[in-house]
């Protein structure tokens, strides 16, 4: 459920002003890898790994709760790659995770890193494949770019975040 809000939800970042009001500045992507990686802290690889697939399959045959939509024909898309990824990023992100001996908040960070890491190592084969097989309106270089090297920035704040809301969700739910 939390993959799925989050892939509804923009993330943004308020910017205080000097009068004392916030400007909004839109980041180039949706919590989805935030629900991912936070399910994968809170409760394990397991759950990670089933909440994944689960957000796949619905996407892919029920509702259209991807990005750009759903459905079967998602497949040969290009961003469909990093979708594939989200499921050995919540693993890997659950696996990672730190146990309660050492609870820090690098160990967090180091893990929800590694795990965006290897959506962008999926999503760019998926698109290196797809390049070869499918023909793609856009070039592969330009796809790397908007999918991968562009929203980086912001998906690697977005991991900050998690980082800090799983230390706080763990302190408030009594996790050990």
């Amino acid at each position: 459920m939390l993959i799925l809000v989050g892939a509804m939800i923009p993330s943004a970042i308020l910017i205080p002003q000097k009068d004392l009001s916030f400007s909004v500045y839109h980041l180039p992507s949706t919590w989805q890898i935030g629900g991912i990686l936070l399910c994968s802290l809170l409760c394990g690889p397991q759950i990670g790994i089933i909440s994944s697939l689960s957000y796949l399959l619905i996407g892919l045959f029920y509702l259209p709760i991807f990005q750009g939509g759903g459905s079967i024909g998602y497949i040969l898309t290009p961003e469909f790659g990093y979708l594939i990824g989200f499921v050995p990023a919540a693993w890997t992100c659950g696996n990672l995770a730190p146990t309660k001996q050492n609870y820090s908040l690098i160990n967090i960070i180091y893990s929800t890193i590694g795990a965006l890491i290897l959506i962008h190592f999926f999503g760019i084969s998926y698109l290196i494949i797809g390049n070869l097989f499918w023909n793609w309106r856009e070039s592969l270089m330009d796809l790397i770019i908007t999918n991968s090297i562009a929203p980086l920035p912001s998906q690697m704040a977005l991991c900050l975040s998690i980082s800090f809301t799983f230390l706080i969700l763990k302190k408030l739910l009594f996790i050990k």
